[in-house]
């Protein structure tokens, strides 16, 4: 098992669940919200799971690489996941299926896709160049368990990008 395989499977989950409630009926409002509940959940508890498990363990490969690009990437990937957040925040203060619901959920989405694309092409990469496999297995054996325990979600709370990096430094 590898963290980099774990979190890349995720992703085609994230997908998958968007394009589903983008074939559902829009009047069809009942799975529209079950969907919503399962992706929203799964994003949050997806995000906090790396904020936990891979992000600390990706600037500790910078640290070893001398590497500060590291220390970017996960600025702007804890800014995206806030952005994420702010759009299943949106979505919630509306009627699923309403006009506001949906603007929320493409905020979601749109600020999603752009995550998955910058961690897949960047710090995933990296992680799979320098970390051993043993190290890999042992991030995804504590990612998964933490997203199984949590598989209902947690609570949505943003982090500012540079203090998180400060504090996992």
């Amino acid at each position: 098992m590898d963290i980099t395989e774990i979190i890349l499977a995720d992703h085609e989950e994230q997908r998958r669940l968007f394009a589903r409630i983008d074939e559902v009926d829009q009047s069809d409002t009942q799975t529209l919200q079950v969907l919503w509940n399962r992706l929203s959940a799964m994003l949050e508890v997806h995000a906090e799971a790396e904020e936990v498990y891979f992000y600390p363990a990706l600037l500790k490969l910078g640290e070893r690489l001398k590497d500060s690009t590291e220390a970017e990437e996960t600025i702007d990937a804890i800014g995206d996941h806030n952005e994420i957040r702010d759009g299943i925040r949106a979505a919630s203060l509306h009627d699923v299926g309403s006009s506001g619901w949906w603007q929320g959920v493409i905020a979601a989405r749109k600020a999603n896709d752009e995550h998955m694309g910058e961690e897949e092409h960047e710090g995933l990469r990296d992680f799979r160049r320098h970390v051993d496999l043993e190290t890999r297995h042992k991030i995804a054996v504590a990612f998964i368990a933490y997203e199984a325990e949590h598989f209902t979600g947690v609570p949505i709370v943003d982090k500012d990008p540079k203090k998180y990096v400060e504090d996992n430094e």
